[in-house]
């Protein structure tokens, strides 16, 4: 059985996308002082989420043994600053106006958990460039995105609207969706969870 480590709905449907048979579990997992600690010990942003992903995964492979667990996170870094989701618009509007006119990365990391340890794992790095888009159109995207702007960590979705924030993106866009859906269905198969 494949079991998705993640409460995002975005996550979830990419994986229904696919067509394959998954249940889902939130994974009993407390970020904020993970990444507190990794930060005070130096730790990159791309090890944050990798460290995540897996702490997602082994919480819920520990309640559910045998099964294959996957576990993803994203981390947004921008001149050595990280991002995380805001709580508010206000909050999502200082956001993108830092993020305005730059490039930051968007880093997800997948790892899959099967019979307690880690079986699969994988990052992708992708290079977001917003254009220097004006204060009034700023409001006019806040306004049009609503409460829903706070489910992401940089205040966009580029599979909707938030796409019109940018002047270019290099990267995968099923990672920068959340999840790296086709290494993530090769590793599966490979791993005998999937028919071949």
């Amino acid at each position: 059985m494949i079991v998705l480590a993640s409460t995002s709905s975005s996550r979830r449907q990419l994986l229904s996308q696919t067509g394959i048979y998954f249940d889902t579990a939130k994974p009993p997992v407390d970020e904020a002082p993970i990444k507190t600690k990794l930060k005070e010990g130096g730790a990159s942003a791309a090890d944050v989420a990798e460290v995540l992903a897996e702490s997602k995964a082994n919480s819920v492979a520990d309640i559910l043994p045998g099964h294959y667990v996957i576990g993803a996170d994203q981390m947004l870094e921008s001149d050595g600053v990280w991002f995380d989701k805001p709580a508010n618009r206000n909050e999502a509007r200082r956001h993108l106006q830092t993020l305005r006119g730059k490039t930051h990365q968007l880093i997800t990391a997948a790892v899959i958990a099967h019979e307690g340890r880690i079986i699969w794992r994988h990052t992708e790095v992708a290079e977001m460039t917003m254009r220097d888009f004006s204060d009034e159109f700023l409001e006019q995207y806040l306004d049009k995105g609503g409460p829903g702007l706070v489910r992401s960590v940089g205040a966009y979705e580029v599979e909707s609207l938030g796409v019109q924030l940018f002047a270019k993106i290099e990267g995968d866009y099923y990672s920068i969706l959340g999840l790296p859906v086709v290494p993530l269905l090769i590793a599966l198969r490979e791993a005998g969870a999937l028919p071949k």
